[in-house]
């Protein structure tokens, strides 16, 4: 804590670390464009009830005028006596006071700033009227629910500007409990997973308050009916551990309540919020948790918020996208949710255009660049106007985001406008380009006085302005040299850091801008002053009530500060009262009392510095020793005569962890050495075998606790090794079987003397971050290892071959870059450390390498030999070593599957990768897939990356076995068949030829015969015969290509439904559902004039039973209502325990008079009316053509089909015959007007000069199918032309 300055004696530091990132600003006496400093927000919402102010304010010279546009059509203020504009300023003001609407004014503004040297532009400035709508009436009648199930109430608040905030509570204005099982969602509702009978003892009012308007609305309450089967709120079932069974509650697996369905989708935008939510149903109330699929949630980010029903993720980035789901559980199941989020972005600057000030005749650049997505669109604008359209000007060019102007002249000055917008939202930044010839000149006051801390790092401000820019150097009390490199550092800015403040860097320094127009110097005054040090420092103490008590604290400062020195109790201002004595070096304290217990800092500051020292009090009361943040003192063991313990009884004592060691005291102080002893605590009935001394230093890690050595039980005093330089405290802790004790209070602090460093640091690595330079790195030093003030490391290098003179620079950090290397170089790498008392030891070379470039030559002469199926031999030649211009990590191959042989089967042909580390010249690639054409090409890889691509090679694998057959599905419908179905491999690999199915029975330990079967490639079904009602099947399946067999799927049939069991019981329960009743027939274990009852449940949870005779089945339920599924089981009457399995059925929906009747169709009725229209007219032209004395020229039946194309069509004529021109049974008429016949085999082919075998798109084997012969050549003779109406009215006509 020591010499640490407070914040105010950084003024000139903060000032400098301002002044580096800054824009650079013109001096206000010179003339430039104007400039934006202050506007509204882009979304602007004001209060109804106040004035409108929208602010735009600017600067400039001379002093801009402002205008405004509204919704882009100039925005004329004097027509308007409520609008007016503030003196010397843009802002508008609409006043309401004498009347008027705020609405009106709704829309969208923006101003412009504007003087002889250009305009510059707001942002388009959204104003819209803050709305706090009433809610609308409404009579709400009682919500009945059952309990148990799940409910939500929904609030549906007026829509609000801005939206209001949702909050339920009673209509007393009591605020609804919410916990995991009742609670408000993100929209506003309220959802409870199940509802329980207390839930009535109140009403629910969901009430909405309007941010601007300050008020509150609150909807009719909601008053709720719970149905029960338990109508006694008895508080023994509240805390009964299984609540709900013994309210008669159904337990339910849970449901999702918000969102529905299984997955959904979320969009959110990059900066902003995520929220995602889960709300589910269930008995009992299921527990909510979140996963990402893929990886984990970002813990730094991630907070889960209403019970874990939401997941918030805050300041989303493109990593925060993928696919989210909850799991919501009970103790009867569980489901999932899941939620793809899409991370979209508003444009956000990746470089945004500074204010560009050039001399006559310079270069310079405006660069806009902005990121999003989608990607954003760049318009550039000057002067508020559209770049295009504005007067050409020969010395700008535009390229992209990019202005470039070129031998700029006066006449260039103007104010650049940059829009990048993307459809969720945009970025406006304004930049000028100002052309000036101005010399130097100093912006900050002459002679400054600056005042800092021995051993300090500082900056030296010198704030400059010239045109063209002027170059600053530094000089120090007149000496002719320019400060920059070693202790120094100058920023582009001209700010000089002194990085270690010495006494010998007193003094005046001089800043010096120089241009061509000529120059400008100022000067600064540096006084360094001694730290602020307490070099006694309060100790911590124990005092009896009563007694009194004096903390020391002894300062050492620079005489030349003022002093100041107070003190804090547990971290407060100490009231110094009548019993207390401060003193310059001490506090005393008269009469303690127990109140004065507690921490009691010292803290010395002048107006640069300050340093603290802190002591614990402790004060005795009666009968008791208080001991702050320690366990309490264990009572004391009392023991009367008579009961006395024998000593092999001992052991039976019960044991405890000891206490912690006390009066902890440093003596024999030496340079590299102190005693420390300690009084052992308690041991508790357990021995002490160890102690832990630990240290913490208050220089590097204060507060932080390291382990220094361990000793035995059996010692409270030892000497302990120190480091230099360490500002020690040492605490103890004692260990025994049963575990550590607390730690000791601590001891006084001792600082030993510093010394240079008898070490260096570790780990020392030079390695390139770019193909130009090389980092070197290093572990820094701990406190331990630095044995003196300021801590700093000599780096050297130097490269390996040359042999050349080292390079050396000094570095307080742990990495160091140098530049401007050759690619990949060989260097020699020195890190020693050294502080204020001298240097370390000579360090140890290491030999680092300069940055990599990318390979420059890919391998040659690639081959490629084909080992099997699924499996190559690659070969190549090596590459020079200068080409691969790093270290060679590997040869890598890319192949990727072009295509299968299987025709019509899609491939991926995403791109896979092997390496081949070393410089090998050989390898394999595994894992491909048979019967395939695969592309490849090899490269180098190095540090860097990729080189150039070989030559793509082709090759093809040969065919392998197949996969598994998927969906292997073994059903058993009855006691005598079992039914077998399968989907064809996922990789055929290859040409099906067919399946092997393999069965076994088994029955407990006895296993039958094996039996093999064969089937073709297109047989995907099977059924096996049972040999007995009683024995199961094990199944394997697999398919078969012309290598031989794949991989196989093994299924088992299940255990037999039907086999009765030996004790009385109910099964085989068989419902035949309508849509308004059901049939149910059963079979059971019992005796004649057994009676029973048939209970089914439907979706709403009705329960009802029917009570059956004896032997009167089936039994027919005839309350059904369409569409609904029913839950059924039957018991005895007799004992409701003997109960059938639970089925589920559901009824058929019912005929309703919703469903479209064809009949009353427009459609159907406009076919009809057409149909009878073409009859009509064939029978008037007949009748015509008849009454004319015509007649149908017919032409003889032949043998071969009238063509399309038949040249005795020519005359119209065609064969009439009412048996000839029926279509055949089983033909279609295609739409040329042929009819082609179906046939009702498994043909593919069925006309043509012949089919070959095919394969669908997996490869497996469709079949091989011969030519149809014609159909005796009759079939195919007869004209479909007659079958037209249509065509026989263009043949009659």
């Amino acid at each position: 804590m020591a010499g640490q300055p407070p914040p105010w004696a950084y003024t000139a530091i903060l000032l400098c670390a301002l002044s580096l990132g800054r824009a650079i600003e013109i001096p206000m006496d010179l003339s430039q464009p104007p400039t934006i400093t202050k506007q509204s927000v882009k979304d602007h919402i004001v209060d109804p009830r106040d004035n409108i102010l929208i602010e735009c304010e600017a600067k400039g010279n001379p002093a801009p005028s402002f205008h405004w546009t509204r919704n882009s059509k100039f925005f004329n203020i004097a027509k308007d006596p409520r609008v007016s504009m503030r003196r010397r300023s843009g802002t508008l003001v609409i006043d309401f006071r004498s009347g008027g609407r705020p609405e009106e004014y709704e829309g969208e503004y923006q101003c412009f700033a504007r003087n002889k040297f250009g305009t510059a532009l707001s942002n388009r400035i959204r104003l819209q009227v803050s709305k706090s709508p009433l809610w609308p009436k409404e009579n709400l009648d009682p919500v009945v629910v059952q309990e148990g199930a799940p409910l939500t109430l929904q609030c549906n608040p007026p829509p609000g500007l801005p939206s209001p905030v949702i909050f339920w509570m009673s209509s007393s204005m009591e605020p609804i409990t919410q916990d995991k099982r009742v609670s408000q969602g993100h929209n506003g509702d309220l959802y409870f997973s199940n509802v329980v009978l207390q839930d009535m003892q109140t009403d629910y009012s969901c009430n909405a308050r309007f941010h601007f308007t300050h008020t509150i609305q609150q909807k009719n309450p909601f008053t709720l009916k719970v149905l029960t089967n338990h109508p006694y709120n008895d508080s023994s079932l509240r805390n009964h551990p299984d609540m709900y069974s013994a309210r008669g509650v159904a337990e339910r697996t849970p449901s999702f309540m918000y969102p529905q369905g299984t997955a959904s989708s979320q969009m959110v935008l990059r900066g902003m919020d995520l929220l995602l939510e889960c709300i589910a149903s269930g008995v009992p109330t299921p527990d909510i948790a979140w996963y990402k699929k893929g990886g984990d949630l970002p813990s730094d980010k991630a907070k889960f918020e209403n019970f874990n029903k939401a997941l918030r993720i805050t300041n989303v980035s493109e990593e925060d996208s993928g696919e989210y789901f909850c799991l919501a559980s009970n103790k009867m199941g569980s489901i999932r949710h899941t939620i793809s989020v899409r991370v979209k972005a508003a444009p956000y600057w990746l470089d945004e255009p500074k204010n560009l000030i050039l001399a006559p005749g310079e270069d310079g650049r405006l660069v806009c660049r902005a990121n999003g997505n989608p990607k954003p669109t760049v318009q550039w604008m000057v002067n508020g106007e559209p770049l295009q359209s504005a007067p050409p000007n020969p010395n700008r060019e535009v390229a992209g985001d990019t202005i470039i102007f070129r031998d700029t002249q006066i006449s260039s000055r103007a104010v650049y406008q940059c829009n990048s917008s993307n459809e969720h939202g945009y970025l406006l930044a304004n930049a000028f380009v100002s052309v000036l010839d101005v010399p130097p000149r100093m912006l900050s006051p002459r002679n400054q006085l600056i005042r800092v801390i021995l051993y300090n790092r500082t900056r030296l401000d010198c704030p400059f302005f010239g045109s063209p820019i002027p170059t600053l150097r530094w000089f120090k009390n007149g000496q002719g040299s320019n400060l920059d490199g070693g202790n120094y550092h100058v920023y582009e800015n001209g700010s000089l850091e002194i990085k270690m403040i010495r006494k010998e860097d007193q003094g005046i320094y001089t800043c010096v801008a120089t241009n061509i127009l000529g120059k400008a110097e100022n000067q600064v005054r540096l006084e360094v002053k001694d730290p602020t040090r307490i070099y006694r420092m309060p100790e911590d103490q124990v005092a009896k009530r009563g007694s009194t008590v004096q903390l020391e604290c002894r300062v050492k400062h620079d005489p030349s500060l003022k002093l100041t020195v107070s003190w804090l109790k547990d971290d407060e201002p100490l009231y110094i009262s009548n019993r207390m004595k401060k003193e310059e070096d001490s506090l005393t304290i008269f009469g303690v009392a127990e109140r004065d217990q507690g921490s009691y800092t010292c803290v010395a500051s002048t107006e640069l510095d300050q340093d603290l020292a802190k002591a614990y009090l402790t004060v005795l009361g009666n009968h008791r020793c208080p001991r702050p943040a320690a366990a309490p003192a264990p009572l004391p063991r009392v023991q009367r005569a008579d009961q006395a313990t024998p000593t092999n009884r001992l052991a039976a004592l019960p044991k405890g962890r000891p206490d912690r060691p006390r009066d902890l005291e440093l003596t024999d102080l030496a340079e590299r050495s102190v005693r420390l002893t300690w009084i052992p605590g308690d041991d508790n009935n357990s021995p002490i075998t160890d102690y832990v001394v630990q240290f913490e230093e208050d220089q590097f890690q204060p507060g932080v606790w390291h382990d220094h050595s361990r000793f035995p039980g059996s010692v409270n005093s030892a000497v302990l090794r120190l480091s230099p330089y360490v500002n020690y405290q040492f605490r103890v802790i004692a260990i025994n079987e049963v575990g550590s004790s607390h730690p000791s209070l601590p001891s006084e602090r001792y600082r030993t003397s510093g010394a240079p460093p008898e070490s260096n640091p570790s780990d020392v690595k030079g390695e390139g971050t770019r193909k130009n330079n090389m980092e070197i790195t290093w572990t820094p030093m701990n406190a331990t290892s630095a044995f003196g003030p300021n801590l700093r490391y000599i780096v050297k290098w130097r490269r390996r071959e040359a042999r050349e003179a080292w390079n050396n620079v000094t570095v307080w950090g742990s990495r160091y870059v140098v530049g401007q290397t050759p690619v990949y170089v060989p260097y020699e790498i020195r890190v020693q450390a050294e502080n204020d008392f001298g240097k370390g030891p000579e360090p140890d070379t290491v030999i680092g390498y300069s940055g990599e470039d990318y390979p420059r030559a890919a391998p040659t002469d690639v081959k490629i030999r084909v080992l099997n199926s699924t499996a190559i031999s690659l070969q190549w030649s090596r590459v020079y070593s200068d080409t691969v211009q790093g270290q060679l990590r590997e040869y890598r191959a890319y192949y990727w599957r072009e295509s299968s042989l299987l025709k019509n089967l899609w491939v991926s042909q995403k791109r896979q990768q092997a390496g081949f580390p070393g410089d090998r010249l050989r390898g394999v690639v595994s894992r491909l897939f048979p019967y395939s054409n695969y592309k490849l090409e090899m490269v180098v890889v190095n540090g860097r990356g990729d080189g150039p691509r070989s030559e793509t090679k082709e090759f093809t694998t040969p065919e392998g076995v197949p996969s598994a057959p998927r969906r292997f599905r073994v059903r058993q419908p009855n006691l005598e068949t079992i039914n077998l179905e399968w989907d064809h491999p996922e990789h055929p690999n290859g040409i099906l030829i067919g399946y092997t199915l393999k069965y076994v029975a088994f029955n407990g330990t006895k296993v039958g015969k094996q039996i093999v079967e064969n089937f073709s490639p297109n047989q995907t079904k099977f059924t096996v015969q049972r040999a007995d009602p009683v024995s199961r099947y094990r199944f394997s399946l697999s398919a078969r290509t012309q290598v031989g067999s794949g991989e196989a799927v093994t299924e088992e049939s299940p255990a037999p439904p039907n086999e009765a069991p030996d004790e009385q019981s109910i099964w085989n329960v068989t419902v035949v559902p309508n849509s308004k009743w059901a049939n149910i027939t059963w079979k059971h274990g019992f005796g004649p004039g057994t009676d029973f009852v048939v209970e089914y449940i439907d979706s709403n949870h009705t329960k009802k039973t029917v009570p059956v005779k004896a032997q009167a089945q089936p039994v027919q339920l005839t309350d059904l209502y369409p569409g609904m599924t029913y839950t059924l089981r039957v018991y005895s009457r007799d004992n409701e325990g003997i109960s059938s399995a639970v089925i589920t059925f559901m009824t058929s929906a019912a005929y309703t008079n919703n469903q479209a009747d064809i009949a009353t169709q427009g459609w159907f009725i406009g076919l009809m009316c057409a149909i009878a229209l073409l009859v009509l007219i064939l029978l008037i032209v007949c009748f015509i053509k008849r009454s004319r004395g015509g007649k149908y020229p017919v032409r003889e039946k032949k043998d071969v089909p009238l063509g399309p194309e038949d040249p005795k069509e020519e005359d119209g004529s065609f064969d009439y015959s009412d048996e000839d021109n029926k279509p055949l049974q089983g033909s279609q008429t295609s739409l040329d007007g042929t009819i082609k016949q179906q046939e009702s085999d498994d043909s593919l082919v069925d006309y043509g000069e012949g089919g070959e075998g095919q394969f669908n798109e997996d490869g497996s084997f469709i079949g091989q199918y011969t030519v149809k012969k014609d159909k005796e050549e009759t079939e195919g003779n007869e004209s479909s032309e007659a079958t037209s109406p249509v065509n026989a009215i263009y043949s009659l006509a």
